[in-house]
């Protein structure tokens, strides 16, 4: 399938060569086996590859365990995770795997970390960024800061959608918006599987990249604080956001965690 829509400039071509992207599968989700180095230099490679954004349309996940759970346990959720341009690994536990099953440069890849390396790019590679999600106080102070620390870049749009379905109507114009505007970038912050199943409504009908960031929106405004970087390297990012938020978070983080365990022993079993 190749659509191209000439009033809003979108080139969708859902026959990119995924083949160039080495994956993993970790209980039934294809983890693209990556590090950061190799994907700012596919994003660097194909949004510029022609006259148009080849890679306008498509979306990328950024999966922690929480989401490969919840993929593995939800056979449409795992779908939209699988037809992604890819699934990175936010997860430190999907690297670690990654690993010992051979992919020796995988790395883990989190969405706040690709954010930060590609709006350090933004300026000098004109790169323009609309953003999806969260609340409009938060949308403002990430503009500030944004604004702050990378000067002149190009913040094309933002919008705060309301918590419950926009209404077909209400969603099509927001599309119109977002086209006209042109992004490479969409960043979408609706959290998982939120953010994943719009992504996948909207595939082929919008005019730039979109990713899903999940919480990203709240650090880059400083509403949340990451973890001390020595917490990073040895997978525990999860621990730290757990001891701030532990009423919301327990369930999430220890659960799942648990089950991702086991889900990964039986699928090992299961292989033999």
């Amino acid at each position: 399938m190749h659509q191209t829509n000439v009033n809003n400039k979108i080139q969708y071509n859902s026959h990119i060569d995924k083949s160039e992207i080495p994956t993993c599968e970790i209980i039934g989700v294809h983890i693209a086996a990556i590090n950061m180095k190799w994907l700012m230099e596919f994003l660097a490679n194909n949004l510029r590859g022609t006259l148009e954004n080849i890679l306008a349309g498509q979306y990328i996940c950024v999966c922690n365990v929480h989401a490969t759970v919840m993929a593995n346990e939800d056979s449409e959720y795992r779908r939209i995770q699988n037809e992604s341009l890819m699934s990175i690994p936010d997860g430190g536990p999907l690297s670690t795997i990654g690993r010992r099953r051979g992919h020796k440069n995988m790395e883990r890849t989190t969405g706040p970390d690709l954010m930060e390396e590609v709006f350090k790019q933004s300026v000098e590679n004109e790169y323009k960024h609309y953003f999806y999600g969260s609340t409009e106080d938060t949308l403002k102070k990430m503009n500030h800061i944004l604004q702050r620390n990378y000067p002149g870049i190009q913040i094309v749009g933002m919008y705060s959608p309301p918590f419950s379905l926009l209404e077909p109507k209400k969603e099509e114009e927001i599309i119109k918006e977002i086209n006209r505007t042109n992004p490479d970038f969409i960043w979408v912050g609706l959290g998982a599987p939120k953010q994943e199943r719009w992504m996948a409504s909207q595939q082929g009908k919008v005019n730039g990249l979109m990713i899903g960031v999940g919480a990203g929106f709240d650090y880059v405004a400083t509403n949340i604080k990451r973890a001390p970087i020595w917490m990073q390297k040895y997978n525990m990012e999860w621990f730290y956001r757990l001891i701030q938020e532990p009423k919301r978070l327990f369930k999430r983080y220890v659960v799942t965690n648990i089950k991702f365990i086991y889900y990964v022993i039986l699928d090992s079993f299961s292989k033999g």
